[in-house]
């Protein structure tokens, strides 16, 4: 057994993300400034020239971009169970009605099928979550978007650097929001990022982002910059730092090692665990996985362990693991609220009942690689029926 405690994620940071926020400190601009906006330019180039928003979170990007396409009460919205409370939350928040349909039994991605059955006069937009950084079937949704007229607004909190046919996740036409959290494959600390194809929607949300003051209003103390703002809107304390931005543009020069290094880490997991009673995660030929998560699924009707007493056998043996997600639908609120129970998304339950996210994240050494196999092997093949 290893003999300290291997944490489920750790970010990638280093010497050049120090000297990066002590320039951005040094500069003095510590709040939204030039730093932010050569983040999203960085962001945009990445993108393939797409239009980029940097903002506090991808949570205030997709609260921002529904009240920007005019989505409120009688309104729905569809989305998945298979997800974080966030996904929802925003719908709520912006006065519409979440309306959940059942996940693919491989990629536990929104069925979309299914999403097309649920569609109904009220459908305004549909919210597809590109779990663990497979991306949901891109094609098929912008198929339906454009048959029944709806918006889309994509949750790629985990899909930074996932690709769907060769594209990047965030340039097939729709609204995508990025998350920078602290686990994510790039981070900022806090942080998101939106990308929004429009002009004039994005300048939109862009005057949203703050206070809903004209566009020009984060400048206002600069040389530059003008006192006489206007407020055009009722807006949201939503934008990024250049702190968090600094970060952010030293996280996205190194992307593609620390992919590579996901993807390694990927395959000596897939290569190790092939021969055990599990399901490996899926990764079907037209996407690139940006393996944002490891979703192991436990086969348990060959195993005499449950999926709970699995991660507590792996903590024992000082390896940390999680869970996502605990299916929307099974907590309270949302239960009391829409009146969803327990049984309503079989398809998110037993992938829910079934999951366990294994430590995966660049600045594992091929130990702490090797300590994961040795562990998960060690428990599962000692519970074999």
């Amino acid at each position: 057994m290893r003999p300290d405690f291997l944490p489920y994620n750790l970010p990638d940071l280093g010497i050049e993300e120090e000297d990066a926020v002590i320039r951005a400190l040094r500069s003095h601009w510590i709040s939204r400034g030039p730093e932010t906006a050569l983040f999203e330019q960085d962001l945009s180039s990445y993108l393939g020239g797409a239009r980029v928003l940097a903002l506090s979170s991808c949570t205030a990007g997709m609260h921002l971009a529904l009240l920007a396409l005019g989505i409120g009460p009688g309104d729905e919205v569809i989305t998945t169970p298979y997800t974080f409370a966030a996904s929802v939350n925003v719908i709520i928040h912006a006065g519409a009605t979440p309306v959940l349909v059942d996940v693919e039994e491989d990629t536990g991605n929104i069925d979309m099928a299914r999403v097309e059955q649920a569609v109904t006069g009220r459908t305004r937009a549909v919210l597809p979550v590109h779990y663990a950084g497979h991306p949901a079937d891109i094609a098929a949704l912008n198929r339906l978007r454009d048959r029944y007229h709806l918006q889309v607004v994509e949750d790629a909190a985990h899909a930074m650097a996932s690709t769907y046919q060769g594209q990047k996740v965030g340039t097939s036409g729709n609204i995508a929001s990025f998350s920078f959290y602290a686990t994510k494959n790039l981070t900022t600390g806090e942080g998101g990022a939106l990308v929004v194809p429009d002009a004039e929607l994005a300048e939109k949300i862009r005057v949203l982002s703050l206070h809903g003051m004209s566009h020009n209003a984060w400048n206002r103390y600069g040389e530059h910059g003008s006192w006489a703002y206007t407020v055009e809107a009722a807006g949201f304390k939503y934008n990024m730092t250049d702190l968090q931005a600094a970060l952010g543009r030293v996280q996205l020069a190194k992307l593609s090692r620390m992919q590579a290094r996901r993807r390694a880490i990927a395959e000596r997991f897939h290569e190790a665990f092939r021969d055990l009673p599990v399901t490996l995660p899926a990764e079907r030929k037209e996407v690139g996985h940006a393996w944002h998560l490891y979703p192991l699924r436990l086969s348990l009707p060959s195993l005499t362990i449950t999926r709970d007493d699995f991660i507590e056998a792996l903590k024992a043996r000082n390896i940390g693991a999680s869970v996502h997600f605990i299916p929307i639908h099974l907590h309270p609120y949302y239960q009391e609220r829409y009146h969803w129970q327990r049984g309503q998304f079989p398809r998110a339950e037993q992938y829910f009942e079934q999951e366990v996210s294994l430590p995966l994240y660049p600045s594992m050494s091929e130990q702490d690689v090797e300590d994961v196999i040795t562990a998960v092997r060690q428990v599962l093949l000692a519970h074999v029926k």
